[in-house]
């Protein structure tokens, strides 16, 4: 890996879930151009993050950054809210 130090991902998802304490479920969307078709294919991942505050609602566009492992599935932390859902 040549990644410079303290120089973390970051990525911005939707909430899908908020029922677990201080924590929610972020889905972040990619666009991959398909090897052979040229097409554009949407990926999806799922990242459990923390929420500190529990300040996150379910639709949220929120900025989530890579951090120490918080827990067993738990390797981010929501840094930011873009856009409340409606």
């Amino acid at each position: 890996m040549n990644k410079e130090r303290g120089m973390k991902r970051q990525v911005v998802g939707t909430v899908l879930s908020n029922k677990m304490d201080k924590t929610v479920t972020v889905q972040v969307e990619r666009l991959v151009s398909h090897p052979i078709y040229r097409k554009y294919v949407r990926r999806r991942v799922r990242f459990a993050a923390h929420d500190q505050e529990n300040a996150c609602g379910i639709g949220d566009r929120v900025m989530i950054t890579e951090s120490r492992p918080l827990s067993k599935r738990k390797r981010w932390r929501v840094s930011q809210i873009i856009e409340k859902a409606v």
